[in-house]
């Protein structure tokens, strides 16, 4: 019961740690616009993803149980898993990096369970069928075929709605443009909130959900009394409470900001007027919705820089600072196979530990 109980507050740690790391996403083009204070840009945020996180379950349902099988996990892999996604994040955001807590927590947990003396690579779920849908499910298509497309939606989606807002507005004086635009912005900056509260939150969830599953099938409720039966979970389902206290740390996380990612994502990828920062959170905002809808652990990340790369390349290419760039890819590429790679020597380290 007290492993469980560690294990809860670390993953509340990671999801605390994730709304900062991720504040950027939804505020970085607000703030580097200057059509909000950084104070204000913070404040709609967190408020934001709080409605976010409390709508919606199918991000959490394939975290906790369609990536991998849950038989083959147990509370010290969660507790891997999560140290080793928190020790990325904590290393990216100090190096002002916008990278994916999404796939942090996906590379922790397979590695962890890879790590574990019993698994096989039969634990991990690559690619299966939903028995009931039909639809295809495992980390191939909802995790691996995402990650190079949503960004590249993220950047033609980017580039075609800027490119028909020049259209549009090719007439008006800039003075105009920037009004109308810095008002239309307060709404997409809103919107790109709340879809990242929709799908980032959710990860979190998912993984409470599934430690819920595990302490009750080993048995470590079972002489609490009837006051804590709202942990007894024996089939997989995220209880409201833990919407609740998933949505409630991510919004403190997130008001507390992410100044190192904002400078990278709001100033030295592209620099922006209202109406590119327009045109980038909508985009965004839209491939993190539909992604969130069809139960996809998107980075939300990925495809708000590249549909700031998408905008800004309605400049010219060149107005895009592809150095900081490649560092960014950087960090994308390596965040899966590092992640599962230091989860599974902190799984072979508590397993050794626990023999001694």
């Amino acid at each position: 019961m007290a492993l469980i109980l560690i294990a809860v507050i670390i993953a509340l740690a990671f999801e605390y740690i994730n709304g900062f790391h991720d504040t950027a996403i939804a505020i970085a083009t607000s703030v580097s616009t200057k059509v909000l204070t950084p104070r204000q840009a913070i404040c709609l945020a967190a408020v934001c993803n709080l409605a976010g996180a409390m709508v919606g379950v199918t991000v959490a349902s394939t975290i906790g149980k369609g990536l991998v099988d849950p038989s083959c996990v147990t509370t010290v892999t969660i507790v891997c898993a999560l140290l080793a996604a928190i020790v990325w994040n904590l290393l990216t955001w100090w190096l002002g990096l916008p990278s994916s807590s999404s796939h942090a927590l996906i590379g922790g947990l397979c590695g962890a369970v890879l790590g574990t003396t019993h698994s096989q690579w039969s634990c991990i779920r690559w690619s299966v069928a939903n028995p009931v849908t039909g639809q295809m499910e495992g980390i191939l298509h909802k995790v691996v075929i995402p990650m190079f497309t949503a960004p590249l939606i993220g950047f033609a989606a980017g580039f075609l709605l800027m490119g028909l807002l020049v259209v549009l507005v090719h007439r008006l004086r800039p003075r105009v443009i920037n009004l109308v635009f810095g008002k239309l912005q307060l709404v997409s900056a809103a919107w790109m909130g709340f879809s990242h509260g929709t799908n980032d939150a959710q990860k979190t969830m998912g993984i409470i959900a599934l430690l819920l599953v595990t302490g009750t099938r080993s048995g470590s409720f079972e002489h609490l009394p009837p006051l804590f039966d709202f942990l007894r979970t024996p089939e997989f389902k995220v209880a409201f409470w833990v919407k609740a206290a998933c949505a409630a740390t991510m919004a403190v996380g997130t008001a507390l900001g992410g100044w190192r990612i904002i400078r990278t994502l709001g100033q030295k990828v592209v620099r922006m007027q209202p109406i590119h920062g327009f045109a980038a959170q909508t985009t965004a905002a839209a491939v993190i919705q539909m992604a969130s809808h069809w139960g996809i652990p998107l980075s939300t990340t990925h495809v708000t820089a590249t549909s700031i790369m998408g905008v800004g390349c309605t400049k010219r290419m060149s107005a895009v600072k592809w150095g900081v760039v490649g560092r960014i890819i950087w960090a994308w590429v390596l965040t899966l196979p590092v992640t599962a790679f230091l989860a599974y020597w902190i799984q072979k380290l508590a397993i050794a530990l626990s023999q001694h």
